[in-house]
């Protein structure tokens, strides 16, 4: 019977809080913190995914001006369009394959189609993720 060490079998959260879950430093984060601190419109909206977005930071400092949706990428799009529709500038973020084709519908007909300005924001592009085919950006409309 093999030993198995129980720390390699936990299954770590994405949104874990604290800097011993994500020590890495965040640049994008950081600016996204800045540009909000300098305009008071902008809003932060995050699917369940503040840890790889680095959105955590903007939650800590702004947490009125941050919205967790949850595993929901098409109800974010939809609430980031009526966001700006309403003067706010959203930043919606996800990773890359869930920010397009999740909720491709919802791009075209309530951010671009009425030319809102909401930012859309993936991660994790591509082939290079380790988080299997679901999380594959390989039609990746970016």
């Amino acid at each position: 019977m093999m030993n198995v060490d129980a720390e390699s079998l936990l299954v770590k959260d994405f949104n874990a809080r604290g800097s011993a879950a994500a020590s890495a430093a965040k640049h994008y984060g950081e600016a996204l913190l800045e540009a909000a601190r300098q305009d008071p419109r902008i809003v932060c909206l995050t699917a369940d995914l503040t840890l790889p977005t680095e959105t955590d930071l903007f939650r800590d400092a702004l947490p009125d001006r941050f919205l967790q949706v949850g595993i929901a990428e098409a109800n974010m799009i939809g609430i980031a369009g009526g966001m700006a529709r309403s003067g706010e500038i959203p930043f919606a973020h996800s990773f890359c394959v869930f920010a397009t084709r999740r909720c491709y519908d919802q791009i075209a007909m309530q951010v671009a189609y009425p030319n809102l300005n909401a930012k859309i924001v993936g991660v994790i592009p591509g082939l290079s993720t380790l988080l299997g085919v679901s999380h594959q950006a390989i039609d990746d409309i970016a």
